[in-house]
Formats: C-alpha cells, structure tokens, sequence
C-alpha cells in the first residue's frame, strides 16, 4: 500500500510523541494500520508525505541513490534576484558540503490552490516576500530552508507538492489518498 497525506503544519512526522505537553502527529490523520513514512517532513513543513508498508518501496523513494526529485513551494522573505535563483540551480554551499543542482524558479505569485496556513506567516509590510518552486534529488536535513538562507531568502513557508510522479493534487491539509501500484 502508498498512502499518500497532506501533511499540515506543526504535526511531527510520527505516530506518537513523547513531549510534554504532546505535539500532534501523524495518529491524527491516518487510520490504516502498519503504514510508515517513506521519508521525512519537518514539523514546521506542509504537504506531501508518503505512508507505505513496502519497505522495498519506502527505499526507492528515500534512498539518495534513487535519486526521486521532490518539489516544494518555498514562500522566501525577500524577492529572489536571477543570480540568488542561479545559486540554487548551480549548487549550493551548505555546512556538510555542496549540494547537487536544483530546479528553481520564481513564481509570480502564491499559487490558487494554496491553501491558508494555521497560524499564518507572519507579515511585514517593510519585507517583501516571494513563491519559488524548487526540486532537488537529495533530502538532507532541512536542506531547502538551509539552501534558501545560504542564497540570502529564509524561508517562510515550506510545501512539498511532489515526490517523484506522485503529486499532492487536491489534497486539502490532513487528507489521505491511496496511490496505485508504484
């Protein structure tokens, strides 16, 4: 089974959690039994996230070898220059060395089907802000907030919108959809 959630902001990329008091996890969302993530989602992260109960499966699409590109819609403080978004094409120099090159493009603006966060981004009217859409084939820790910052745009706000040919579609914050035969 490829179980593919629209994982929501501020819910760890777990079936539980230790803390005190609790964060939200993924229990909240899934109800099938013996799936796990293929791969990780930050915390403070949205979007797509795999669920599988192939193990086969689950290292194809996280092993670095395999090299699945995954997709994300990064709301940046500032607007990207041509040179910022050539950076990040190119390569990029992070603290345990350079990445591989990325897509990356600007965006004109937040695309329609994005959804409201919970809580919002919090706005500064003195601080542009901008979308880019970036696709790497690597998933080192935090590496797309990482790689932003490095080129001078911290991000605001992450969204993974595809994995692979998987693509998050219309799935709204929280919902699950069961994927065919990968």
């Amino acid at each position: 089974m490829l179980l593919a959630l629209n994982k929501p902001f501020n819910v760890l990329c777990q079936f539980t959690d230790r803390s005190v008091p609790p964060r939200r996890t993924l229990a909240e969302f899934v109800v099938q039994p013996n799936v796990y993530p293929a791969g990780r989602l930050d915390y403070d992260s949205e979007g797509l996230l795999l669920l599988t109960d192939d193990g086969k499966l689950a290292q194809r699409l996280t092993d670095p070898k395999f090299k699945a590109e995954k997709t994300y819609l990064v709301q940046v403080e500032g607007v990207p220059s041509e040179v910022q978004l050539a950076q990040l094409r190119k390569s990029v120099l992070l603290n345990d060395g350079p990445t591989l090159p990325a897509r990356a493009r600007l965006l004109e603006r937040a695309p329609d089907w994005l959804w409201p966060r919970d809580p919002p981004v919090r706005f500064r009217k003195a601080v542009a802000d901008a979308f880019i859409e970036l696709s790497i084939r690597e998933g080192r820790n935090r590496q797309v907030r990482r790689m932003t910052a490095a080129v001078g745009l911290p991000t605001l706000r992450l969204v993974r919108t595809r994995i692979g040919d998987i693509a998050l579609d219309a799935l709204r914050p929280g919902e699950t959809r069961v994927e065919g035969a990968a």
